[in-house]
Order: C-alpha cells, then structure tokens, then sequence
C-alpha cells in the first residue's frame, strides 16, 4: 500500500481530524514517530502537543529525548518532557511507566477545552500480542476483545496498520526513529510473545495473526449483542439487580452481569470479577452482606438487591455537620444541595405550611438513632430508622441524607417522608418548598 494510502487509511477512522486537539505520546520509537507525523498532516501542527517521557531506566533514555526534541521541532510540534524515576522496590516497572505515562498524557489534554485526546502508537502487531498475551495471563473474554481504537480520552489511530507499514511510511517521509535495543530481548513476556510466540504460530500457519485479529473483531461485534443483554438483567437504575434474578440467569449471562457491575463500580475493568458471580448471587436475602470482588471492589447485597461498590479503606468519613437553612434559601449538605423557596399552596412532597414553622429556624442535620416523624399519609408517627427500611436505603447511605428540622421537630427527609403537622392544609395561606439535589 502506498503512503498516501496508509494516511487516508488513518484520516478515514476519524480519531484524528482537522483541527482537532490531540497528545500524542512520543516514545521516539517507529510506530509512534508515524503517528507524529501522520497526526500533522491530519489535524496539523497547531493542533498537535507531543509527550516524551525519559524514565532515565537506560543509557540511550537522553539520546532518545534530544531525538525527540529534534523531531518535534522539524515538525513544528510543542514537546512536553517528563523525568520520573522508579524507586527501587516500587513495584513493577513496565505498570509504573504505563500508569506515569497516562497519567501525564490526561493531565496536559485535560488542560484545553474540549479535552484533547491521547494518541498512542498501538498498531495490529500490538493487537496481536495484547491478545495472545491477556489469554495467556489472565483468560477471559476481554482478552480476546484485545484494544479498542477508543477508550475515554484514549484513541489508537494505528491500529489496523502493521508495523511494517509504519516502518515504511516513516522512511518514505524521511522521519528518523530510534530502536529500543531492550525490545530485541526476551526478559519481558511481552518480548517473549514477539520474538517466540508468534513465530510459532505463523509456522503453525502464514494467516495466523491475521486470524487472530479477525477474530477479535468479530469477538467486538459480538460484545455490543452481549452487553445490550447485560444491560436488559440489570434494574432501571443501571447499577443493581435483585439477587432473586441474578441467581436465576444462565451461569455464563450471571458472570457478565457480575463483571458489568464490578467493571462500573471501579470505573475500569476488574479482573477476575466474573469468577465470583456464583458466590455473589448465593449472598443472603435478608439483611445485609458483602463480598470481596477483587481490584479494590466488593459486592453489597441489602433488601435482596446487590450492587458493587470500591472498597472502604479506612474509617467512614464522619456526617456532614449541621448547617441552618434560611427561609428562602439555599446551603450545601456533603455532597448535597438543600433550598428552601417560596411555594404556590399545594399538597407535595416538601411544601410546608408557612405559619406552621412559627418563625422557627430550619436546620439541615444527620439521622439520628430515634428520630421520629408524622408523614403526610401514612397516619400515626413513623421512625426514620422503619422509614429507611421500608424503601430501601443503603444503611451505609443513611448518614448522609439530609433531614431537616424546625426547632428540633422533623418537618422533611428527600424522598421519604413530609410532616402532617407542618404540612399544607386547607386552612394554609402561604407555603415553602423544600428541595434536595444530591448524588447521582
């Protein structure tokens, strides 16, 4: 394929376009290099900021900085240079430098508005190698499902060319790279897949990465089928399921569920997650119980129903404390919004009866044990703790919800229950409406 074409090719998968922002993660490296080059002639060089890390982990780590220096300024591109240094005992290298270089890479396209995306120089020898690599590792669907082209802020425009096909355009436009000699050796498994896997396959067969990547292409189709089934199990809400039901799927749907909520609750993918769905769903019905998914998430079944949550660390955080709510008016609680505005004279949730507050001071405070309240409708007084009960609420949740007080005496808790006493009535000339806006 001819170079114009590799860069059509680039231009026709969208993720890099006219003018649009982009942080490109420049190792010096060949693949990435192209992506230089090809993300200025795409989106050009205005729109372009290089990031270069040198991790000092090897001798040439300097030389492959000025490299980059160079490069970008030939090019016309900004360059932003980061030095971290891994400290001896810190874990492994390859996932600091990975997490470090991301990290970076969010921060500086988080700086412009729109975020700008991140580029990487992933191509479809990588896509093989994560694949055979994940299956190897950690087997499970998602390893076959191997890198998508856009992940968040993440875009891989290379994905669909080989590395031979980088290695050309790069010459074919004069673009110098640099070789990392580590990547020669078989100290990293991701070397040994390179250099001793998929020459074994290909011997095996001449079609065998191209297999592999067909495959998962296919696998990524499949998965939307699949993840629109996931979604048909789960409760309106998107986050939880009866444990009733989730007990009921076929062993293979409950595993997906599982993974989906686990995956959803940490924000990433949790590995592993999906072995612990038959535990999950024999969690008991009554009260409450959690479980341990793994990767810093736990399953928390109440009332019958389980969601996954990340794990605590340390104490819980103490209630927010009170805070006096003028009449009309507005103050935060936690991670709450509590208002206090004038009312047209109608029966609802939140409308109190005006001269029933008797120039009382509206207070927005924590449950506490013993509190009690006459809800409009119900008849008789009602303990918050029942009324907490009775509609569910997470026990972990109760310390944050607002209730609102007059002179000590409940008048509203959001979503549970509003005082008979100093509600509207027919005899009620003026009215206040409260409203709560609180976490999603």
């Amino acid at each position: 394929m001819e170079r114009d074409e590799l860069l059509e090719q680039v231009r026709a998968g969208g993720l890099l376009a006219a003018g649009r922002p982009v942080v490109v993660l420049l190792s010096g490296g060949r693949d990435s290099v192209c992506l230089l080059g090809m993300a200025v002639a795409i989106a050009g060089a205005d729109a372009v900021t290089a990031l270069h890390l040198n991790y000092g982990l090897r001798d040439e780590a300097d030389d492959d900085e000025r490299h980059c220096a160079a490069l970008c300024a030939r090019l016309g591109v900004p360059l932003e240079v980061e030095r971290p240094r891994h400290a001896a005992g810190a874990g492994n290298v390859q996932a600091w430098a990975r997490a470090r270089r991301y990290a970076a890479a969010e921060r500086i396209a988080r700086a412009s508005d729109p975020p700008a995306a991140v580029a990487a120089g992933h191509t479809a020898d990588d896509q093989v190698e994560t694949i055979l690599y994940r299956l190897a590792s950690s087997p499970s669907r998602r390893a076959l499902l191997g890198m998508p082209p856009r992940d968040g802020l993440l875009v891989r425009p290379l994905l669909e060319l080989t590395r031979a096909q980088t290695t050309a355009w790069c010459r074919a436009h004069g673009l110098p790279w640099r070789d990392d000699a580590s990547n020669a050796g078989v100290r990293y498994a991701r070397n040994r897949v390179r250099h001793r896997l998929i020459p074994a396959l290909r011997e095996a067969h001449p079609a065998a990465e191209a297999n592999v990547l067909r495959l998962a292409a296919r696998l990524r189709e499949e998965a939307d089928v699949l993840d629109a089934l996931v979604a048909e199990q789960l409760d309106d809400d998107g986050r939880t399921i009866a444990l009733e039901r989730l007990a009921a799927l076929a062993p293979a749907l409950r595993r997906l569920v599982v993974q989906r909520l686990a995956d959803d609750a940490a924000g990433r993918p949790v590995p592993g997650a999906a072995r612990r769905a038959d535990a999950v769903a024999a969690l008991r019905r009554r009260g409450s119980a959690r479980l341990d998914l793994g990767g810093g998430v736990q399953a928390v079944a109440e009332y019958g129903v389980v969601r996954a949550e990340p794990a605590a660390r340390g104490p819980a955080p103490p209630p927010p404390a009170p805070v006096a709510l003028p009449i009309p008016g507005r103050v935060a609680f936690g991670a709450w919004e509590v208002r206090c505005e004038e009312s047209a004279v109608v029966a609802a949730d939140g409308v109190l009866d005006r001269a029933a507050l008797a120039g009382g001071e509206l207070v927005v405070r924590p449950w506490r044990p013993g509190d009690r309240i006459a809800p409009v409708g119900l008849g008789g007084s009602k303990s918050l703790q029942d009324l907490f009960t009775a509609r569910r609420v997470p026990r972990a949740r109760r310390a944050t919800v607002p209730v609102v007080v007059c002179d000590g005496e409940v008048a509203w808790v959001p979503g549970l229950a509003t005082s008979a006493r100093l509600g509207v009535t027919a005899a009620t000339r003026a009215a206040v409406r409260l409203s709560a806006r609180g976490p999603a």
